[in-house]
């Protein structure tokens, strides 16, 4: 009863506090992305990573990090779980390198925001087709030269009221194709943060990104992607169970 009363004031708080941020960040986002390049990008990157770190501070939802950061002098196609708004933010307070994200093409319209989306994002549109190939070139040239990919396997939100969703093939065919390792991560905690059913499901609490160990692809082939994609999968949905147990639905 109380949290039905409260929480769409701390709702209120969090968003007040985030455009707040956005609104003293997006000039310096403007001034830098003239830049238009890696450079610019990572300087975008750095200033977000802290914006976001502060807000889940000054909301009181505070990120803990469980687990060993992997070697820094590689790149990696980094797999995360996706149930919550609150994972585009806690992606950059919690992952340890420098990466650019797989993303929807609609979150590019938001005023503000959809602007530093667009400069960080690899934007897709899952229903062309070209538009699918056209991000797996851009992901192909940014792992080789630039940065790790994120990518949320499960494509959009998991409401299934399982720890997962089936998994989409992309990530694990750039990871082939390109012999970069996986690096899957756990965020099982954001759900109960900020609820996928409501987008004024806000409540604090504390977040925790889990690494786990990075699944080498080395030699691998097309033809083992499914066993690639399970063996992420089983890994993933075991940590989950570890972690968030069966009580989170």
């Amino acid at each position: 009863m109380i949290r039905k009363i409260l929480q769409p004031f701390y709702t209120t708080y969090a968003v007040i506090i985030f455009v707040i941020g956005l609104l003293i960040n997006f000039p310096l986002f403007l001034l830098i992305s003239i830049g238009n390049n890696i450079a610019a990008r990572r300087t975008m990157y750095t200033i977000t990573k802290f914006w976001a770190s502060s807000w889940l501070w000054l909301t009181g939802m505070p990120l803990k990090i469980i687990g060993s950061r992997p070697p820094s002098d590689r790149w990696y196609v980094i797999v995360a779980n996706h149930i919550s708004y609150l994972d585009t933010v806690v992606v950059f307070s919690g992952l340890p390198v420098y990466f650019r994200a797989l993303g929807k093409i609609e979150f590019s319209k938001v005023p503000l925001f959809g602007f530093l989306y667009r400069q960080l994002v690899i934007m897709i549109d899952r229903s062309s087709k070209k538009s699918r190939a056209r991000s797996m070139r851009i992901m192909w040239r940014v792992l080789k030269h630039e940065s790790s990919i994120l990518i949320f396997p499960e494509g959009t939100f998991n409401e299934t009221g399982y720890q997962l969703k089936e998994f989409y093939d992309g990530a694990f065919r750039l990871a082939i194709n390109t012999q970069t390792p996986v690096f899957p991560v756990i965020f099982p905690d954001t759900v109960c943060r900020w609820h996928y059913s409501a987008w004024w499901k806000l409540w604090p609490g504390q977040n925790r990104a889990v690494y786990l160990d990075p699944v080498e692809v080395n030699g691998l082939t097309l033809e083992e992607l499914p066993a690639l994609k399970q063996k992420v999968y089983d890994l993933m949905e075991a940590a989950l169970i570890k972690y968030r147990g069966n009580k989170w639905v």
